[in-house]
């Protein structure tokens, strides 16, 4: 039978890990005790220490005399230089200061670096930037506000009485939600307005665990970075494949007559729709 030790080494040698027991099962016997031979760990060789025994060993070969040499006088070669070469090198290893009889040849200076295209690539590039604030209507109709703020008690109340006003009864007040693009700041962007609207369509996908089934789109204000983003052609949106409204914004209606009495047709066209007439304009 081949114990442990060997069999550790077995599988060492066919590359497997061994697997060793950290927990004992219930009613299982005990794991029978043994000693482990530790194999010794030899200590690394650093950089230095190679290099030094590749020098010796290199100080070890004879030189080969040049072929051009005769018996009267041996003929220079480079190879005379071997000694001096390996002697700066250990020095050099050693910390030793350079002979003062070696010249000192000057680095040249570093020149400036020439401009490049970067700047101008990194401007190209920046992130697309708004702030937008999202509610759903019973999961169906998504209310979009491009603003930084949510908007305030008169708004929803006006939002609310709109609604009222087309009879659309909801069961749950609007709740408006943050987002803003993008999500950190000085982000390497490789593609600005495709990054901006997948980022919208990952937001708009994650709030599917909150019900959201969105059919249809109303945009309260203009902001043309969310145009661009949303990709309004023809009362809808290319990048959410929703129709869209587009519709005063809130601050609008709430301090002009003018604007409500424009949108007032439209509130029976939201009640054919939310009725779940979609193909009604």
């Amino acid at each position: 039978m081949v114990g442990d030790v060997q069999r550790l080494q077995y599988l060492e040698a066919m590359g497997l890990g061994a697997w060793t027991s950290r927990y004992r099962l219930p009613n299982a016997l005990p794991t029978p005790a043994c000693e482990w031979e530790t194999p010794p760990v030899e200590a690394p060789t650093s950089h230095g220490a190679r290099l030094h025994a590749l020098l010796d060993d290199a100080a070890k070969v004879p030189p080969t005399p040049p072929p051009g040499e005769t018996s009267s006088g041996a003929t220079p070669s480079r190879d005379t230089d071997k000694p001096a070469v390996n002697a700066s090198a250990r020095a050099l290893l050693l910390g030793d200061a350079p002979p003062a009889s070696s010249p000192s040849v000057p680095e040249p200076a570093a020149e400036p670096a020439a401009p490049t295209a970067d700047t101008g690539k990194a401007k190209a590039h920046a992130a697309l930037r708004y702030d937008l604030q999202v509610a759903a209507l019973e999961g169906r109709w998504l209310l979009l506000v491009p603003e930084v703020n949510a908007p305030d008690r008169a708004a929803r109340e006006l939002l609310g009485n709109l609604m009222r006003a087309a009879g659309i009864t909801v069961d749950a007040a609007l709740e408006f939600r943050s987002f803003q693009w993008p999500l950190v700041d000085n982000a390497p962007t490789a593609a600005p307005l495709d990054e901006a609207r997948d980022g919208l369509r990952a937001y708009l996908s994650g709030q599917a665990r909150r019900g959201w089934r969105p059919e249809r789109l109303l945009v309260f204000g203009q902001d043309a970075t969310l145009n661009e983003v949303l990709a309004l052609e023809e009362a809808r949106s290319e990048t959410l494949s929703l129709p869209c409204w587009t519709l005063p914004s809130l601050e609008a209606l709430k301090s002009s007559a003018a604007a409500k009495r424009a949108l007032w047709p439209q509130l029976a066209v939201w009640r054919e729709a939310w009725a779940g007439h979609d193909d009604a304009s």
